[in-house]
This record gives C-alpha cells, structure tokens and sequence, in this order.
C-alpha cells in the first residue's frame, strides 16, 4: 500500500470516528439526559489518563520532559496555550455545540478552521488573500449561511448560541493546529495530547464540578461514554495524525470532511435529526472550500 492510500486511509478513518463520536454524543444529551458540562471534563480527564499511562509504561523520561521548565520554558507556555486554549476548550465547545444543535452541525461549524487558518496566515506574512483564498472563504461563509439559515434572511435555523460556540470551536481547531509546531518537533503528537486532554480533564472539572451534579449514567449511558473516549479522543487522534506526516496537512484537511458527512448521515438516519436541501447545499459549499484550500499551488495560479 503506497503512503499516499495509507495516509488517505488513516486520515479519513480518524475523522469518520470524530463523526462518530459527536453522533455518540447527541444521543447522550439527548436520549441519556447527559449535560456537556458532565461528559466532557469525564471524557477527557479519562482519554488523558490512558494515552500518558500508556506513554509512562513507554518512556516516562521523555512523558514529563516537556514540564521542564529550567530546561525549556517556551515548552511549558507552548503546552499550555496548545492543551488549554487549544485542544480543551475545543473539545468542550463542539460538544456544547451538539447539545445546543446537533452533531452534524456541530462538525460543519468546526470545519470553519481551515479559513481562520487561512486568515491567520495572511496576517502573518503581511498579504491579502488570493483569488482562490477569497473564494474559499466565501464559500465557507455561504455554506454556514445555508445551513445555519436554511435560506431565510430573518431566521436561524440554529440558536445564537449553537452557532456562537461552533465558530469558537472552529478557533480552538487553528489554535491548536498552528501552535504547537515546535513542540512537535520533539515529542510525539498523541503524547502531547495525552497532556491537553488531562490538563482540560481537570480544569472543567474544577469549573464545572461534575460530581455536584447527581447525574448517574445507565448501561447504554457508559457504553457511550467509553465510545467517545476511546473512539472520538484515542483513536481518532491518533489515526488522522498518523496519516497526516504521508500526505500532509492541506490534504489531510480535505479528507477530514468523512467527519461532518459521517454525523451528519448518522444523525440523520439513526437519532431522526432533519437534513434539508439547504444543508445539502451548504455541506456542498464547504466540501468545495476544503477542495480549494487543498489544490496544488501550481493548479490554483
């Protein structure tokens, strides 16, 4: 199998159990009567808890060596801003979104990253976006009107709030993509996320204090939450980001789309959430972004 066919594989199976994952999600808050302030800081305090267990049993020198702070503090403020700002705030604001809208719509607002992305870097080398850059974003913000609106200049299809913490999800995605390159030049990337998710475990714990809460899960309701654990935080990780280094990050972000398209199918089908023509069109005005922003360079002049 030639690494292009393996990194397509492995990039397009970590976001298909992402999608999976938020469908697992929806039925928890909706079917289970889970609140995201109780699952999330449980799902990643445990996803933490494996993925530096398993590091430990590894090569514990290397687990704690990024808390050096005499050897290289740009490596703690650099873990800290990645796992905190980052990966955790992300984690809990796509959740929030599902329970506020839906899975589907959680993870087409999330795939407004790759734009905040693009901004970032033109601000950055000090350039307007190109003619094609223009067009992504403009695509992306018709896409998000589309299904967000459902066409209808007066009314949302979503609540302020949904779409509120969805656009900020997407924020956390381009910080925790653009942030830790140095990082990654030294440790391995699920390790790293080992941290995030065990730092953000316990920092919405301390928030949102789960164990206050009296909520006690049922059988289907542990099932889930293992689900989401091993599937959306240890697996998914680590398949989409063994996949990334064969065919790199702006085609990684094009197969990344198995995501929204697996919740929103499953959510769909499975838990009866509506899929209208006007989500199908905004669904297709972002896949036409991720498509663009993904072209070669020579293709795109």
């Amino acid at each position: 199998m030639s690494d292009r066919v393996k990194g397509t594989c492995l990039t397009m199976g970590g976001a298909a159990c992402w999608g999976v994952s938020g469908c697992m999600g929806q039925y928890l808050f909706t079917r289970e009567g889970m609140d995201s302030t109780w699952l999330v800081p449980i799902r990643l305090f445990l996803a933490g808890l494996i993925l530096c267990a398993f590091f430990f049993v590894k090569n514990r020198k290397m687990l704690f060596d990024p808390w050096n702070f005499k050897k290289n503090p740009r490596n703690v403020v650099d873990l800290l801003i990645y796992g905190l700002a980052g990966v955790s705030c992300c984690q809990f604001t796509y959740f929030l979104t599902i329970q506020l809208s839906s899975a589907g719509m959680g993870t087409i607002l999330q795939d407004l990253s790759p734009v905040i992305i693009l901004l970032v870097v033109c601000i950055q080398q000090r350039r307007g976006p190109r003619v094609f850059e223009i067009f992504s974003i403009l695509l992306a913000l018709v896409g998000v009107f589309l299904i967000t609106t459902h066409g209808s200049l007066t009314d949302l299809a979503i609540s302020p709030a949904a779409l509120a913490s969805g656009v900020v999800s997407a924020c956390c995605v381009a910080i925790y993509t653009m942030w830790p390159k140095k990082l990654q030049e030294q440790y391995p990337t699920p390790m790293l996320q080992g941290w995030a998710f065990l730092m953000g475990g316990t920092m919405f714990s301390l928030i949102f204090r789960p164990w206050t809460m009296n909520y006690v899960p049922t059988p289907m309701g542990v099932f889930g939450i293992f689900t989401v654990v091993v599937l959306g935080n240890v697996l998914a990780f680590s398949l989409y980001m063994s996949g990334v280094p064969l065919i790199g990050p702006q085609k990684s972000s094009l197969y990344s789309f198995a995501e929204p398209v697996t919740a929103a199918i499953i959510s769909t089908l499975v838990l009866g959430s509506p899929f209208t023509l006007w989500d199908a069109l905004g669904f297709g005005c972002i896949f036409l972004m991720l498509v663009l922003l993904s072209l070669p360079a020579k293709t795109k002049a």
